[in-house]
């Protein structure tokens, strides 16, 4: 798949998250399907492209529904001259290559304390690496996250290099979906 034949053109609306943190002015997106069917997952998904005439990177998360939303920042927004509200034009299409997943701190620790599953991890493809954090980050409770961690090391030291019984895109489990939007 290149990424002219993931490219999409469309117009949405900024949207406000009803439970942003005090002070937190960023705004979301949630893509149509037919953009987000051109691109190669439906689990998280590095895009490329331009909001309002602007270029952004940026990797979207998935809804739930078969879709993908976009977290727009604050320098994003104002770079724009946009806000929650507003109607955006936005172009975008997949990263020819898939950027390397940033390791949460928690995570590494417990790498590192598990040789044999460093050794894997480092031998898995990005893609993996990306669904084995998304689905440790996707866990609600700290105590789950936890032993999500505990899991994946096990897993990975024995020599598992993918995830499995996790379904990236939310859909069969609705364990992900786009924040709610404040009216």
């Amino acid at each position: 798949m290149n990424q002219e034949t993931t490219r999409s053109c469309f117009k949405a609306k900024l949207l406000r998250p009803a439970k942003a943190a005090k002070g937190d002015a960023w705004a979301f997106v949630v893509l149509p399907r037919s953009a987000s069917e051109k691109l190669p997952r439906r689990g998280r998904t590095t895009v490329e492209g331009t909001l309002g005439g602007h270029p952004f990177q940026a990797t979207l998360e998935p809804d739930g529904q078969r879709s993908h939303w976009l977290k727009v920042s604050p320098s994003l927004l104002a770079a724009c001259g946009a806000a929650a509200g507003d109607m955006v034009e936005l172009e975008i299409s997949a990263v020819a290559g898939e950027p390397e997943p940033e390791l949460p701190p928690d995570f590494r620790q417990a790498l590192a304390g598990s040789p044999q599953a460093s050794v894997v991890w480092d031998a898995t493809t990005t893609l993996a690496r990306i669904d084995w954090i998304h689905w440790i980050e996707s866990a609600k409770q700290a105590k789950t996250r936890k032993s999500r961690i505990a899991d994946a090391c096990d897993m990975l030291a024995s020599g598992k290099k993918r995830v499995c019984c996790f379904d990236p895109s939310g859909f069969y489990s609705k364990s992900l979906s786009a924040p709610q939007a404040v009216d």
